[in-house]
């Protein structure tokens, strides 16, 4: 589905969603896979969604956001957690690589990911960040172009909803999404200016 370009204007981190407004699974499980359609590196989709829908949930992760409104309100709030070790062999993508490419082409591919992304601490970390990063921005068009909105959070415990919600071994928590609907009985404030192509680009 082509996100129109209109909709990519619409799109706002909504501060106040509609506690009374459900998001449907099956609307979530859309979302998801549209915005699953994003880049990554070796096509290795280092990246992994808890869901966090229910109230017990919710208020643990209300209190490791610090304490943010948005958690409690929304009808769902993604955790994405990116894998800082998904260069290597166990990843599944492998094997589509091989049946494609063959194994010398599969393993030439291995041996440049496990260099680029697997050589220091820092790249490691670049490569699940960066990563993942592409995933939630997806997320976050992929929803406004079904009518739902979002916020994007970094303001949290990473270490602390990494240890409650079970992420294991080298996956990391990037960052929160609430998704939901804006409740219309707030103001939202008019979109800050962004900067354009003059200010932005410095053509070498």
């Amino acid at each position: 589905m082509e996100v129109p370009v209109n909709r990519i204007f619409e799109r706002r981190s909504i501060n106040f969603f509609d506690p009374a407004r459900e998001l449907e699974d099956s609307l979530l499980k859309e979302i998801i896979d549209l915005a699953a359609n994003a880049p990554s590196a070796f096509n290795l989709q280092p990246w992994d969604i808890i869901a966090v829908k229910s109230d017990e949930a919710k208020k643990k992760l209300h209190g490791l956001a610090n304490q943010q409104p948005k958690i409690l309100e929304a009808p769902v709030t993604l955790i994405l957690s990116g894998d800082r070790s998904a260069y290597g062999d166990d990843n599944p993508q492998w094997s589509f690589m091989r049946e494609n490419y063959g194994n010398d082409g599969a393993e030439r591919a291995k041996g440049a990911a496990s260099f680029l992304y697997g050589s220091t601490e820092e790249r490691k970390i670049k490569f699940a960040e960066s990563n993942t990063g592409l995933l939630a921005m997806s997320i976050m068009y992929a929803a406004k172009s079904l009518g739902v909105d979002s916020h994007p959070m970094s303001g949290i415990d990473f270490e602390g909803i990494k240890t409650q919600f079970g992420l294991e071994g080298e996956k990391e928590v990037v960052m929160l999404i609430a998704l939901g609907y804006f409740d219309e009985e707030k103001v939202l404030h008019s979109s800050a200016p962004r900067r354009r192509f003059e200010s932005l680009v410095k053509i070498a």
